[in-house]
């Protein structure tokens, strides 16, 4: 689970992530990630913390495979979080493939979108 002050809850911050932030896609999942974005609801903070949301569509699956695609995501994210800058937005889109993935695909696949946006990546 993602501590509270690690979570997207707003819809305008998923909205500065996808729209302002840069991205990167895999065959399961799509990363977007706007680096350093402070977050102009926080008074006063030094070091705002970086903050992760997922969007996983019925196009997935049912309830359940969505439900365990979300929690295998923020798992993941969560082990993640220290190689993000601070105050990071990061929005995980997962595609159709990832209901039917296992957890160290979604992972490699994570893992290769988040070098890519960090600078590691070739394109």
């Amino acid at each position: 689970m993602l501590p509270t002050e690690n979570r997207l809850r707003r819809r305008e911050d998923f909205a500065i992530a996808v729209r302002r932030g840069r991205r990167a896609g895999r065959p399961l999942l799509v990363v977007h990630l706007r680096s350093g974005a402070s977050d102009p609801h926080a008074p006063g903070e030094s070091a705002p913390s970086t903050r992760a949301g997922f969007v996983v569509s019925k196009a997935v699956g049912g309830a359940v495979v969505r439900n365990q695609v979300k929690r295998r995501l923020r798992h993941l994210v969560r082990e993640r979080l220290t190689e993000l800058p601070p105050g990071s937005l990061v929005v995980v889109r997962a595609l159709p493939g990832a209901g039917d993935a296992d957890y160290a695909h979604l992972a490699h696949d994570l893992d290769a979108a988040l070098q890519r946006l960090l600078g590691g990546g070739a394109r």
